[in-house]
């Protein structure tokens, strides 16, 4: 199958958004499908080049002004309608509505090709302080959802993380067939596993006091200072390791050492994908201040090695973290609730064991595996019935043109494994 992937974040960018797309575009080629990404550059030129067997096309951009790394593209309308029409995708699957989004949106539907979208943005992702302005909060975020509904129901089908993410469409009057699909996470590589000494070493990290991990980007709405504020508050002997990096790292360094916790506290800065992994399996609790997250790839990843979570009580986390089974809920911002349950986690090994293994048990359904067969079904169920409706229509066309015309055989896409790939009507159920 030929597939295309348009998205406005993706690697080197940091966060949830570029770690999927990427990890999607990659896997689906490991599957013997044919994938184009196109995503902005980091520059002012056009990049073309295979990345793990994926022909990324990177159109030349500038940074957005409210949000540090997000790239936003010089309008390459009549390059990129060359490149779809090159590629002749069967599906294009679009995971940012802004710039590339629209013009994919525009140009596909001049050329004929059905479109998904799926929907990983709040309006506080594009500015915390417009979101949380008294007078203007209100108004920033309905004109936000207009716009990302009205863009959702132009397209064949939508999709989104969780049901929060989903419900949240639903209630500023999402019209299109949509459904809930996971990002998923990959449950062969992140797993329990033994501590790896020299990696701990390497991060210098103490071995004699349990570790609190948190991975995320470091922006002003993952809410970081919230942990660090709960680290100068907890009575337990524990130490918080902060990975990642972003655009309010500084802002972050500077409270550690105004809080005289620079023995508590540890930046690891950018964590390689060999690291991160074994990094999971170094911590005893997992921590998410977040007030942003559709869906936490992070925690999905700590989930699956095993790790209890104190999340805040925002969006889509309590979807994952199940209050008094797999870990904590505190109220968003709260730090001194936070650093309660993180004492009550360092405290009791036992607890955390428990806690943990039902960190397992709710992340098997989330298996990375299962995801890709259901977006599988979804491209091609959305590509046949795609031919299907221009087939139909060209036959009514052509009959009342020419009386007893007959329809050409059908050229649908081919399927890499019939039987492993079957259309399920289950996973296509609209909520």
């Amino acid at each position: 199958m030929r597939i295309m992937i348009v998205t406005d974040q993706y690697p080197p960018m940091v966060g949830g958004v570029p770690t999927v797309t990427q990890g999607l575009a990659a896997d689906f080629a490991d599957r013997g499908h044919q994938v184009w990404v196109v995503a902005p550059s980091y520059g002012a030129r056009d990049v073309n080049r295979i990345e793990h067997k994926v022909r990324v096309h990177r159109f030349s951009s500038f940074e957005w002004p409210t949000y540090g790394d997000l790239r936003i593209p010089f309008l390459p309308i009549l390059p990129f309608r060359k490149l779809l029409k090159k590629a002749d995708p069967d599906i294009i699957h679009i995971h940012s509505p802004v710039v590339l989004g629209n013009i994919a949106q525009i140009v596909a539907g001049g050329l004929r090709k059905p479109i998904i979208a799926t929907n990983h943005f709040l309006p506080i992702n594009m500015s915390r302080s417009l979101s949380s302005d008294p007078i203007i909060g209100k108004p920033f975020m309905y004109i936000s959802y207009s716009y990302l509904v009205h863009f959702c129901n132009r397209c064949e089908y939508v999709t989104a993380p969780t049901n929060t993410a989903l419900n949240l469409l639903y209630k500023h009057g999402l019209r299109a067939p949509a459904h809930v699909i996971s990002n998923g996470v990959d449950l062969r590589r992140f797993k329990p596993g033994t501590p790896d000494g020299q990696l701990q070493q390497r991060f210098n990290l103490p071995l004699d006091r349990p570790l609190v991990l948190s991975v995320n980007r470091l922006s002003k709405e993952k809410r970081i200072d919230v942990l660090i504020d709960a680290a100068a508050k907890m009575t337990r002997d524990a130490h918080i390791a902060i990975a990642s990096t972003g655009p309010y790292e500084a802002e972050l360094r500077a409270r550690v050492e105004q809080l005289g916790l620079k023995d508590r506290v540890t930046f690891l800065g950018f964590i390689t994908d060999t690291d991160l992994a074994p990094l999971y399996r170094l911590a005893h609790v997992f921590a998410i201040p977040s007030e942003a997250d559709l869906q936490s790839l992070a925690t999905m990843e700590a989930m699956g090695c095993g790790l209890p979570v104190v999340a805040a009580n925002a969006y889509a986390l309590p979807e994952l973290v199940h209050h008094e089974e797999n870990g904590y809920l505190f109220e968003r911002g709260n730090s001194v609730e936070m650093a309660h349950y993180l004492d009550t986690l360092v405290s009791d090994v036992e607890l955390r064991k428990r806690m943990g293994a039902k960190s397992l048990e709710i992340i098997a359904k989330h298996d990375r595996e299962l995801v890709l067969d259901q977006w599988e079904a979804l491209y091609y169920r959305l590509a046949s019935e795609f031919i299907e409706a221009k087939e139909r229509k060209l036959r009514q066309r052509m009959a009342r043109k020419y009386p007893g015309y007959i329809q050409p055989k059908s050229h649908r896409p081919r399927m890499v494994n019939s039987n492993k790939f079957a259309l399920d009507q289950r996973f296509f159920v609209d909520e």
